[in-house]
């Protein structure tokens, strides 16, 4: 009788300690599972941070500054809202630091201008509604504008790979487009003869 009390306890105690170490391995699942979730958050905002990096590499072939040198045929601004030396806010995006900063005018020039999209004649990714670029800077230009639609010709600098490429006109206006000089808001850094803001992209400054 003993002997067999002496079996049951231990049996009994055995099964105990199976059903804990059952237990023990139930328990961490979901400890697992956290810390998969947690390695997913991780590289989902390492892929956002990467992605935020290309967007600003887009700009990296952009030429900020200019010579002041502008295409042959483009006219003067008989009476420009903001004439040559004065001071203005501009609204445009079309480069970081741009946005909100005070710039002077340089150059005031009437003309039809586009956005444009085109593929770099470097290779890359094609560049989509590119602000701006003048009826003066294409090539074999006539007199008169494009329209949405049209193909034409490159004959600007202001990107790497821009000059000579085919391009298609997103939109035309005719307006008033300035050169400006400022001081990217982003790096300090200061930009002279920046090719080109539209008058609906500038203030006055108060």
């Amino acid at each position: 009788m003993k002997n067999k009390k002496i079996l049951l306890g231990l049996a009994s105690l055995l099964l105990v300690f199976l059903l804990a170490a059952c237990t023990g391995n139930d328990e961490a699942t979901p400890n697992e599972s956290a810390d998969t979730e947690s390695d997913t958050h991780e590289n989902m905002d390492k892929t956002e941070e990467e992605s935020d990096s290309t967007e600003e590499m887009d700009h990296s072939g952009m030429h900020h500054s200019g010579s002041g040198e502008v295409p042959e045929g483009l006219v003067d601004a008989e009476n420009p809202t903001y004439p040559v030396g004065s001071k203005v806010m501009m609204h445009a995006e079309h480069m970081p630091g741009m946005d909100g900063a005070e710039a002077t005018v340089s150059g005031a020039f009437d003309t039809t201008v586009y956005s444009v999209t085109y593929t770099p004649t470097n290779g890359g990714e094609p560049v989509e509604d590119h602000k701006w670029v003048v009826h003066e800077e294409l090539e074999n230009a006539g007199v008169e504008p494009y329209k949405p639609g049209d193909e034409v010709l490159l004959n600007a600098e202001h990107m790497e790979g821009m000059k000579g490429a085919t391009a298609t006109i997103d939109t035309a206006k005719q307006t008033t487009v300035y050169m400006v000089d400022f001081t990217d808001t982003k790096t300090g850094e200061q930009i002279t003869n920046h090719m080109w803001v539209t008058e609906d992209e500038l203030s006055s400054v108060e």
